[in-house]
């Protein structure tokens, strides 16, 4: 249980030995400094309870307070509201206990085994800037669940099948014909025919067969029967799908790598094939299928639905399934296979209506049983400042590779203007651009768009990666300098160290309101604000230099407190400190 917890908790106790049984204490931060660090707004709602008087109830509880070494400054305000100042002997004990054992200030959840779902790259097409919010968003959300004390599955649900498949097929058929992949008197081994293909091929090919089959409805025709012999199970198609699909998740995964994104799965929609009969068969003999137009759907609209609600189309009229069979068949492998206690999907906030038809299904069917949890985390979207998702100049969805590499190169100009020359210039230069992106990307709420401004992203001001990484390097550097080998406070001496102490307080409620909201705004605001606290306190106190030994250890003791902190949440966020800046 985290200091703050405790505190309340005990705060509680005290306020039922009184004689008031409050169901939960309303223990906020006090928006008025000069009045206190906290308030606790219970008494209101008690005097409805008890027909007291609010302020009389208010008094009661604040005179037992003013006993309490824990505070200094109880007071009331207005009809009722206890204010309260913790006291320096307090805020050194609890600092004091961070340092020990930093889990102290951290509330761990009871643990439960989440599948998590997202990244959710397409093989054969470049990683792309719309896949940045999936892959960063969900791998920070699953850092913080299992540092929070939960089991995390995290699986990237490659999309390696469907009609991409038949796409790029058709135009390495149209390209080089003579492959044996395409010879009907082939008798040899598939796996062995000697072709190679490399990712920037793979990146220009997909485009090129899309754009084809778009105005050449044969084109379209030809795609269409390719993708259903690979998914009836073509041995040449097969073969040659499953070497462009090594080619193209080893590519996706070095560039998963370089954002500091790494998946327990790496399965893809077709993972799921062996399950479809079985699911099918399940459906059919259950009759949750009816037929509608020569297809076969399932009933998902409920009584209280006030707007339309489609069927979710199971099998086409032509006898194909569809991307939510298959997502239906995944979710009951990764019930068989997992026993997980919910399934969290990352995905385009724009795919909302899908997901809910798929949980409606799999509940109707009993896919997924009344306690298994389904939840769908819709993101926003990346846009230029023409306020429209982010693209090339000449119009084209621009890719991750090209994205991190402008960021890089605008970093590098920062470096050889405002900062020394390091070895492994280009090498930091692009850690920091790759911070500076992510820590862009999780300010904003999940569900809000943003402005991609590659020149306010890696400035050294502001609520920025580069900001954050340049502080705690400075940290390390104070601390590296001083050499202290056990770190206590002491003591306490003025308003900015309080205000670092007050604040490192706050980081559990904060990690526990991020996971529950599935969003990295708070943690990325509160990394800022705790950075920005320190650093004025380091500007006003000479740590290094201060007469006062006691002090001086003291305030050694809170950086490395703040450094410990901010190296944690950057590890969350999935940001990698460089050595120097």
């Amino acid at each position: 249980m985290s200091i703050l917890k405790e505190l309340k908790k005990d705060i509680k106790e005290t306020i039922k030995a009184i004689g008031y049984d409050v169901e939960e204490l309303i223990f906020v931060e006090s928006s008025r400094k000069d009045l206190g660090d906290y308030q606790i707004n219970n008494a209101m709602s008690l005097a409805s309870i008890y027909h007291e008087n609010p302020k009389e109830i208010a008094t009661k509880i604040a005179n037992v307070l003013k006993e309490d070494s824990r505070f200094v400054n109880v007071n009331i305000a207005g009809p009722g509201f206890i204010n309260l100042t913790l006291s320096s002997y307090f805020l050194q004990t609890a600092l004091n206990k961070i340092l020990e054992d930093f889990s102290t200030n951290i509330d761990k959840e009871e643990s439960k085994k989440i599948m998590m779902d997202y990244g959710g790259a397409n093989v054969a097409k470049t990683l792309h800037v719309g896949h940045l919010r999936s892959a960063n968003i969900g791998e920070a959300i699953k850092r913080l669940a299992k540092y929070l004390g939960h089991e995390v599955i995290s699986d990237v649900h490659f999309g390696d099948i469907g009609r991409q498949s038949g796409m790029v097929i058709s135009e390495i058929k149209r390209r080089y014909p003579t492959l044996d992949y395409f010879n009907e008197n082939f008798s040899g081994s598939y796996e062995k025919i000697n072709f190679q293909i490399t990712p920037d091929e793979l990146g220009e090919i997909y485009p090129t067969a899309s754009l084809a089959a778009k105005n050449d409805p044969q084109r379209m025709e030809e795609v269409t029967t390719i993708t259903k012999e690979l998914e009836e199970g073509n041995k040449a198609y097969t073969a040659l799908w499953d070497k462009i699909k090594e080619v193209s998740i080893e590519d996706i995964k070095q560039v998963y790598k370089d954002i500091n994104t790494t998946f327990d799965l790496y399965e893809g929609e077709s993972t799921c094939y062996p399950y479809i009969p079985k699911v099918l068969d399940y459906l059919e003999k259950n009759h949750y299928l009816r037929e509608s137009e020569d297809a076969k759907v399932i009933d998902i609209k409920e009584e209280t639905d006030n707007s339309p609600m489609p069927p979710l189309v199971v099998i086409k009229s032509n006898g194909a399934t569809l991307y939510a069979t298959r997502e239906l068949a995944t979710m009951y492998s990764r019930i068989e296979r997992f026993s997980p206690d919910e399934i969290w999907y990352f995905a385009d906030f724009r795919q909302s209506l899908y997901f809910e038809q798929v949980f409606r299904a799999a509940k109707k069917t009993k896919i997924a049983n009344e306690t298994l949890k389904l939840g769908f985390y819709g993101f926003g979207t990346m846009n230029g400042k023409d306020g429209k998702p982010f693209k090339t100049r000449d119009g084209n969805v621009m890719s991750l590779k090209e994205l991190i590499q402008i960021l890089t190169v605008e970093t590098s100009k920062r470096l050889n203007k405002d900062i020394v020359e390091l070895e492994n210039q280009e090498e930091t230069a692009k850690k920091i651009a790759i911070s500076a992106l992510k820590y862009a990307d999780l300010i904003p709420y999940r569900e809000t768009d943003y402005i991609f401004d590659s020149e306010k992203f890696v400035s050294l001001d502001g609520k920025t990666g580069p900001y954050l990484l340049y502080s705690t390097i400075r940290m390390k550097s104070l601390l590296k300098k001083a050499n202290v080998e056990k770190y206590i406070v002491m003591k306490l001496k003025n308003k900015t160290d309080r205000a670092v102490a007050l604040e490192l307080l706050k980081l559990p409620q904060i990690l526990t309101k991020s996971l529950e909201q599935k969003s990295l705004n708070e943690l990325t605001d509160y990394i800022y604000k705790l950075t920005s606290s320190y650093n004025t306190f380091y500007n006003e106190c000479k740590v290094l230099t201060e007469e006062d030994e006691a002090l001086k250890l003291s305030w050694l003791a809170l950086t490395n407190i703040v450094y410990t902190t901010n190296i944690k949440i950057l590890e969350i966020l999935g940001i990698t400190v460089p050595e120097k800046m």
